[in-house]
């Protein structure tokens, strides 16, 4: 799975990722469902952008049957991975220290998140 930097998937078309990431694959109907849980959308709209994700090389998919399966063709961590190096290049100056800060002092992290985040420190050290 790679992303090429030409295609970014644009924010509805993450949702739309975003539901195929965790489904593994699914029509469009499976993903208008659950796109429709948290915002108001048209099926004809989630239809035409699975359609041009597919034309993007977002999507793969399986016309064999008269109900269209669609699957991931990017990978969820190189998509996050592209975004976050993006923000920080753009908003925080390549310095991913500020990041980190600004996410923390914006967030209430758990007790159980901050000791996973000490622990990630001390291994990357």
């Amino acid at each position: 799975m790679t992303l090429i930097k030409n295609n970014r998937p644009t924010e509805s078309e993450l949702e739309i990722l975003q539901v195929l990431w965790q489904k593994k694959s699914a029509t469009v109907r499976d993903v208008h469902e659950v796109i429709l849980t948290t915002k108001d959308a048209g099926y004809t709209t989630t239809l035409k952008l699975m359609q041009i994700m597919f034309e993007k090389g977002l999507v793969t998919r399986d016309s064999s049957n008269k109900t269209h399966i669609y699957q991931p063709a990017v990978s969820k961590e190189k998509t996050q991975t592209l975004f976050l190096n993006k923000m920080i290049d753009s908003l925080f100056a390549g310095s991913p220290a500020q990041l980190v800060m600004q996410a923390l002092g914006n967030h209430k992290a758990s007790k159980e998140e901050l000791e996973e985040i000490s622990n990630f420190l001390k291994t990357i050290k």
